[in-house]
């Protein structure tokens, strides 16, 4: 969604079947998708293998996929842009959270905000928005068991639609919001890549 508002037309491809996208979808192994015809590149690959969860969960054997898609991207010419967790190695990355964009919501009387870190590395050079100021605040995870779960520092009743309400994502399931990417970090990114489009066409 957030590419789609910087002003791309998104196509999405994915393994399993994603009912509620918003726009066109292939289903299909998207480590072995073709990737001509495209004017730019993302990708999320799975990052449970790359979460502090991991080590509670233990790993599902698919971080190479990390990896293996950087490694894929780097033999493109066109702009592209990777995404995955804060404990992911991807060094020359740009980290977001929440907090930047102001991403908070009201529960009652308690103003919980978005503590949610996400690292982005691209072929295009990316800047950051400003840094993350969640610290100190009352915030709302999404991520491990669910939206608004009981790791989460707000417990209150209401916590499933606040995490919605932050991640700015209303057509999704808890399960798929805990994937998700906040529409707000990658309309940011895809404004990037399309200023290093437009300049590499100028």
């Amino acid at each position: 969604m957030g590419y789609h508002r910087a002003g791309f037309d998104v196509t999405g491809v994915d393994i399993e079947p994603q009912p509620r996208y918003p726009f066109e979808f292939i289903q299909a192994d998207a480590t072995a998708f073709p990737l001509d015809g495209f004017d730019a590149y993302a990708a999320s690959p799975p990052c449970d293998d790359h979460s502090a969860l991991a080590i509670v969960n233990a790993a599902k054997g698919t971080g190479w996929m990390l990896e293996a898609t950087l490694a894929r991207f780097a033999s493109l010419g066109a702009p592209w842009v990777v995404e995955n967790v804060e404990m992911a190695d991807m060094p020359g990355s740009v980290k977001l959270c929440g907090s930047e964009f102001g991403r908070r919501a009201r529960v009652g009387d308690v103003e919980v905000w978005l503590k949610r870190h996400r690292k982005f590395r691209s072929n295009v050079w990316l800047w950051g928005a400003g840094g993350c100021n969640c610290y100190g605040k009352r915030i709302i995870g999404v991520y491990g068991g669910g939206a608004g779960g009981p790791r989460n520092g707000f417990r209150g009743k209401g916590r499933a639609q606040a995490a919605r309400e932050v991640m700015g994502i209303d057509w999704m399931t808890g399960d798929e919001l805990d994937r998700a990417i906040p529409p707000a970090y990658t309309e940011f990114i895809g404004t990037q890549l399309l200023t290093a489009m437009n300049e590499r066409a100028a």
